[in-house]
């Protein structure tokens, strides 16, 4: 019975807390060593090349969008909650672009395909109807940011974005809780509106 309990709460603990900081699985034959089995910095592979590929997208997203929903929002939250996106990921975009510079990882310059197409639908909105559709946005990008930070501190090859991703997670995390809190405070008033007008 005992054992049965510890091996479930093992495997209910998350998997960076078996992380190891320079991780030595996926490694290219070419590899650079600082030690045996330990990667030296900036010594990226596959994954940790679109791992950063994919963070600095959502990054300049979470800013680009942001600002359109601060200028756009009549909502005191929404419009905080916006503002924190933009100092928040222009920050992390920042350190990102510093790693991926050292480690030879090209970075897009632009907006992807999904991003550009969330943003000219957010751009037909107003009100309340605008502010749940930014919001509903961010909830769904914020829970995959936390998968592929959560991925890259368990797996990633190179320390410095291990470290980053640890880094990170926790101002992901509370910004997930920020959107989920605002959400359910504005749809709670949406449906309140109309029964009061009956």
């Amino acid at each position: 019975m005992r054992a049965a309990a510890i091996t479930l709460g093992l495997a209910l603990l998350p998997a960076h807390a078996f992380a190891q900081f320079g991780n030595p699985a996926f490694m290219a034959p070419d590899t650079k060593m600082e030690k045996p089995g330990v990667p030296a910095p900036n010594q990226t592979n596959n994954t940790d090349r679109l791992f950063a590929q994919l963070l600095a997208a959502g990054g300049m997203a979470e800013v680009d969008l942001g600002k359109l929903a601060a200028d756009k929002t009549d909502h005191d939250g929404v419009k905080n909650f916006a503002n924190r996106m933009v100092q928040d990921h222009s920050k992390a975009n920042d350190l990102l672009k510093s790693i991926a510079e050292k480690s030879k990882i090209p970075l897009p310059g632009e907006l992807d395909a999904d991003h550009q197409k969330m943003r000219a639908d957010l751009e037909k909105l107003n009100g309340t109807e605008f502010d749940l559709a930014y919001l509903s946005g961010q909830i769904v990008d914020h829970q995959k940011t936390v998968q592929l930070l959560s991925w890259q501190i368990g797996s990633g090859q190179d320390a410095e974005l291990q470290h980053f991703a640890a880094d990170q997670l926790p101002i992901v995390l509370d910004h997930l809780q920020m959107a989920l809190t605002l959400r359910a405070e504005l749809a709670g008033q949406a449906t309140a509106e109309p029964a009061k007008a009956q």
